[in-house]
């Protein structure tokens, strides 16, 4: 069994974009800027955008968090990221998820700019996506495919299942999968929690990305000998005998599911490193665009 190590991954690829800022910079080009809208005080939501934010320092971006109440009209953000959409010192905008109910997070994520749309979640970009045409791809799925092609994952032919057919991972990572291409050339089935006998999909899966949003869902008997298992849970589970009184799973049972993989993300260290780079590769090809 290999570990398939976020963290590692990640680093050599902040690494390389690090590099290619420093001889932007040196070139006199501008640092690229990452702008970053929290609303509210969510605790989740904070540690996200921290993380983001100390990634763009990492790599040598310039980076800006805008923070508002949560009483903040939906109308009030709207004509926020409009503004931003129109400055040209900024190349990347995201607008952390979940907003408060009352703002509609469609309209939010369809009136940023697809050319500053970073989290690729706007319906220009994700359109593109699934033409297989170049666009900004949601940085969870991008971080997985930037992951099976640094460890050499062959996908060509393989059957993978994807446990969760979100709009953020599920759908769009079935797609990339799909396409032509190594990471890709794969048949895809997706489950969902409509899906009849989970198990008889995912015994019979070559690769298994699991984001359903289920603590420990993934069970050593849901899975054949030599799979490679992608893990993109996170889940905070009650433990008293940890000093923050909880501890991070994900949804697979990693301790009985990873002596059967030939491949496997531990949780935390696996995906979500990944993520935050990919968000940083994005904004640095934002940049390259708007030049």
């Amino acid at each position: 069994m290999i570990l398939l190590d976020g963290k590692k991954t990640s680093e050599a690829i902040k690494q390389q974009i690090a590099s290619e800022v420093a001889e932007m910079v040196a070139n006199g080009l501008r640092r690229p800027k990452l702008v970053a809208i929290l609303v509210g005080e969510d605790g989740a939501s904070k540690t996200y955008v921290n993380n983001k934010e100390k990634a763009c320092q990492d790599v040598g971006f310039d980076s800006e968090v805008l923070r508002y109440p949560d009483t903040i009209t939906e109308g009030e953000l709207l004509a926020k990221i409009r503004e931003i959409n129109e400055d040209e010192g900024v190349d990347g905008l995201i607008v952390q998820l979940p907003l408060p109910k009352h703002i509609d997070e469609d309209k939010v994520i369809n009136t940023i700019s697809p050319l500053k749309d970073v989290d690729g979640f706007h319906a220009s970009n994700v359109g593109k996506m699934v033409l297989g045409e170049p666009s900004f791809v949601s940085a969870t799925p991008y971080g997985i495919m930037a992951m099976l092609e640094h460890y050499n994952i062959d996908t060509k032919g393989k059957h993978c299942v994807v446990l969760g057919r979100s709009n953020i991972v599920g759908r769009p990572i079935a797609n990339l999968l799909s396409l032509k291409g190594n990471p890709g050339d794969c048949t895809v089935t997706i489950c969902h929690s409509r899906t009849k006998n989970i198990e008889q999909h995912t015994r019979m899966a070559d690769i298994i990305i699991a984001a359903i949003g289920t603590p420990h869902f993934l069970k050593e008997d849901m899975v054949k000998e030599g799979a490679v298992v992608v893990d993109v849970g996170i889940t905070r589970v009650p433990d008293a005998t940890r000093p923050k009184g909880y501890r991070i799973v994900g949804d697979v049972d990693f301790e009985h599911v990873a002596p059967k993989c030939s491949y496997i993300t531990p949780v935390p260290g696996g995906v979500g490193p990944m993520t935050i780079v990919s968000l940083m590769r994005n904004t640095l090809q934002a940049m390259k665009q708007h030049k």
